[in-house]
């Protein structure tokens, strides 16, 4: 796998999580994942106008080096 530029931020995935229940919000059934290299303002847009107390988002490294 072709490591990315030097530089560049790493690829992370922005979920948006239920605080009642834990599960990751869906629709359609499938599970709402923004795949970013901007993760701070991928979690901005999915909060906006939601009840932070009812919503959370999560961010999660993805690529070789956050397996570690």
């Amino acid at each position: 796998m072709p490591m990315p530029p030097q530089g560049l931020p790493r690829v992370c995935a922005v979920r948006l999580i239920d605080r009642r229940t834990g599960a990751v919000h869906r629709i359609n059934g499938t599970p709402l994942t923004i795949l970013t290299r901007n993760p701070t303002e991928a979690a901005a847009e999915l909060l906006n106008g939601r009840d932070p107390s009812v919503w959370e988002a999560r961010v999660d490294a993805l690529g070789p080096e956050a397996r570690k």
